[in-house]
């Protein structure tokens, strides 16, 4: 799929989630892309929804967030600054891909989006001295916060994900 200023790709592992790739045009000056379309991101979202807000969390080196999810939550998520390490979980237990993770490296050179649909979770590791991680919502009724979210241990031995760090800095509600 392809939309002037985007390209759309599906995760090698779940045909939900979706990797967005901006079209970045560079100069001596430096760069310039599109982050949002809301006539593109309609064609991708279910009929109704819409992003209703964004967020922006920088986090230092070592820093590791999630995994964290909900029920009801569209996640468009990208790096802006930086580079993070970024996982999505399957979190549906009647899915053929239940428990099983992709990642991807998202950075401020590429500008990479992770589309990630309601009953995922997810979580990223920063890889550089500092990254600003962004992410817009879309879900129908109010916001679901922190204590209402699915959480699940960074490091669950049941899921196996393959961090690039060993003993990350985590808020206490990820140390399980």
């Amino acid at each position: 799929m392809s939309y002037k200023d985007f390209t759309v790709e599906k995760s090698k592992v779940f045909s939900e989630v979706l990797i967005i790739k901006p079209s970045v045009s560079i100069d001596l000056r430096g760069n310039i892309f599109t982050s949002y379309n809301k006539d593109f991101y309609t064609e991708i979202l279910p009929e109704g929804l819409d992003f209703k807000h964004d967020k922006f969390a920088e986090s230092k080196y070592n820093v590791l967030r999630g995994l964290h999810g909900d029920t009801k939550t569209w996640k468009l998520v990208s790096c802006v600054f930086g580079e993070i390490y970024e996982v999505v979980v399957d979190m549906r237990p009647d899915s053929p891909t239940y428990l099983k993770w992709d990642a991807w490296t998202l950075n401020s050179n590429e500008y990479s989006q992770i589309l990630i649909p309601p009953h995922f979770i997810n979580g990223y590791y920063v890889k550089t001295e500092k990254a600003v991680f962004h992410y817009k919502l879309a879900y129908q009724g109010g916001y679901i916060d922190a204590n209402e979210q699915i959480t699940v241990g960074w490091n669950a031995s049941r899921l196996k994900i393959e961090w690039p760090c060993e003993n990350p800095i985590l808020q206490a509600r990820d140390v399980k």
